[in-house]
């Protein structure tokens, strides 16, 4: 990771963040209710794991940003807060963007 452009990361955290978004609206707008709803429990895992990754996916570039970016430990707490909040890295990579 030491030959990453600031560009390039950009691109990644903000594609991180934004399928972090969309795979959790994936997860409780269509699978969680079609399986509480309904009763059909198929597309519980592939759901579940498409979010897993997207969000295993943003929680390690976020540490490769706070060295690319030296954000201090309350600032760096406070991004991985937003990881467990629905939607909020969405907020977070427009941040990233501005800098």
């Amino acid at each position: 990771m030491k030959n990453i452009s600031e560009e390039q990361l950009k691109k990644w955290f903000r594609i991180s963040c934004t399928w972090e978004a969309i795979s959790c609206a994936i997860l409780f707008l269509v699978a969680m209710p079609i399986k509480y709803q309904f009763g059909y429990v198929l597309q519980m895992p592939f759901a579940g794991i498409f979010h897993g990754f997207w969000f295993s996916a943003y929680l390690i570039l976020l540490f490769v940003t706070r060295k690319f970016y030296k954000w201090d430990d309350e600032d760096f707490i406070f991004y991985i807060m937003f990881a467990f909040i629905p939607f909020a890295t969405l907020s977070l990579h427009k941040k990233i963007e501005e800098k």
